[in-house]
């Protein structure tokens, strides 16, 4: 396996970083968003962070910060058409191997750069999501279809500025068109689904678990074409698919003697240690993982800073795609 776990339990999803904005008072960033400064940012007439920039970034997010129903577990309704859409029987499967040829293509064909499947560990799903609500998902969705979507490595590369930020942005809509299609075409077959982003379950370790990359210093995953230049979704279900192993292309071994995103990194948030461990950083590290954990409260601090994600991590890393 390309990490190694011990005494690991279920994540409360509101001990992440933007969950503790929201709930931790101890924290220095309680209640503080990303974009507080940026009045004060864009007066300052920096290159890269002018209105206009701002104006990208903001607008980059629209379909996932508003088509809610991209993160519907149930078939959608209420569609803008005057189309009677019929029901069809449920489709039964009779080999598995071509339908999950099948789903692989057909999630290529929304958006998804990569795609892998796994059987779900019910330790990547959080145990609480950021309303409080205990996540339970249903027993017969057994697989998680993990897919990526690249970034582009000439607009990450200008990174912190909000050139960058607004590629993030872009490529966080598209996951939400990619699952949403995706989910929609599985429940059109007669199956369930659960289109998700970076709610419900840990994305990284169901990427990794689906052979997708492996984990890199910088405690993000990285893939092997793509490096870290991707973002990650994916979507559980009860249809019958074949699944994919863990890959190994020697990550760990690199960042060992690599550390170019820690020198990158402008908070100072991701260790120089030669070695991975057990040691966590921050509250918004999960306890029970052998990797570099990164200190997330110095890296929002910076985002709070920067008036922005910030993506240097990513556009220093050896992995990186050539522009």
């Amino acid at each position: 396996m390309p990490y190694t776990i011990k005494n690991l339990i279920r994540f409360d999803q509101r001990n992440n970083i933007f969950g503790r904005v929201i709930y931790d008072k101890n924290s220095d960033f309680y209640q503080i968003g990303i974009y507080d400064n940026v009045k004060k940012i864009i007066s300052s007439n920096k290159v890269g962070y002018s209105y206009l920039d701002f104006a990208k970034v903001m607008s980059s997010w629209t379909a996932y910060d508003y088509f809610h129903e991209a993160f519907s577990w149930t078939k959608l309704k209420d569609a803008n058409s005057v189309m009677i859409k019929p029901k069809l029987k449920k489709l039964q499967i009779k080999d598995v191997s071509s339908m999950t040829h099948e789903i692989k293509n057909i999630s290529k064909n929304f958006g998804a750069t990569q795609v892998g499947i796994v059987k779900i560990n019910p330790l990547w799903v959080y145990s609480y999501d950021l309303d409080g609500n205990k996540i339970n998902i249903p027993k017969d969705c057994e697989y998680a279809i993990v897919m990526v979507i690249k970034m582009n490595p000439s607009m990450i590369k200008e990174s912190p500025n909000f050139i960058a930020c607004a590629e993030t942005g872009l490529v966080y809509s598209k996951m939400a068109f990619c699952i949403s299609c995706v989910a929609e075409y599985i429940r059109n077959l007669g199956y369930k689904a659960i289109p998700m982003g970076n709610d419900s379950a840990l994305s990284i370790p169901l990427a990794i678990d689906a052979g997708l990359g492996e984990l890199g210093r910088n405690g993000l995953l990285i893939t092997e074409k793509n490096g870290p230049c991707v973002r990650i979704c994916k979507v559980f279900t009860d249809l019958p698919l074949e699944v994919d192993r863990p890959i190994e292309f020697g990550v760990k071994r690199y960042c060992e003697s690599c550390g170019k995103c820690a020198e990158a990194c402008e908070a100072d948030a991701i260790q120089f240690e030669k070695k991975p461990s057990y040691n966590v950083l921050s509250k918004s590290n999960s306890k029970g993982i052998l990797r570099w954990a990164v200190d997330h409260d110095k890296c929002y601090n910076f985002w709070i800073k920067n008036g922005g994600d910030c993506s240097n991590c990513i556009a220093a890393c050896p992995y990186f795609p050539s522009l």
